[in-house]
């Protein structure tokens, strides 16, 4: 179902694929948006339990383009390093592929409380505070990773 990579002594193990989605704090989104166009949004995410977990406005082309269509990439670069002297770019990236499906009720707090925690770990009261008026204001959606690439620059092989 999904390509395999051509250059693979470019390719990152998953477990350095796993890190890179963790380490990271933002990438972008991809759907398949109004009119059969691509559509690509950045967004900030965590990465936990092998899914990626976002949380956004109630309405909008992000939401609607994921419930005509669950199929969405994401994509992270965590190195891009342009190296002129070489004519080259030494970069290490990761695409995940999957299905965003929102969340509900306890699920939706539990992925808001990751959320949290990624951004401000050890401070569960003020996350608390944060998320008690905005839960029913906000939508909490996940990708569940189906496939991934990572792939690095040879140089940093």
């Amino acid at each position: 179902m999904f390509r395999e990579m051509r250059r693979k002594r470019q390719k990152l193990e998953d477990a350095e694929a796993q890190a890179v989605l963790a380490a990271a704090t933002s990438g972008v989104l991809s759907l398949v948006g109004d009119d059969g166009y691509p559509y690509g949004v950045p967004l900030s995410h965590a990465y936990v339990d092998g899914r990626l977990v976002f949380h956004g406005s109630m309405k909008g082309h992000k939401l609607d383009a994921m419930r005509a269509n669950p199929k969405a990439s994401y994509t992270v670069v965590q190195q891009d390093q342009v190296v002129p002297e070489e004519f080259t770019t030494y970069f290490r990236s990761v695409i995940a592929f999957g299905r965003m499906r929102v969340l509900e009720g306890d699920e939706k707090l539990a992925a808001l409380r990751q959320l949290g925690d990624r951004f401000w770990p050890g401070h569960p009261e003020e996350r608390e505070a944060e998320i008690a008026p905005r839960l029913d204001h906000m939508v909490v959606f996940v990708m569940d990773i189906e496939h991934m690439t990572g792939k690095q620059a040879r140089e940093l092989a």
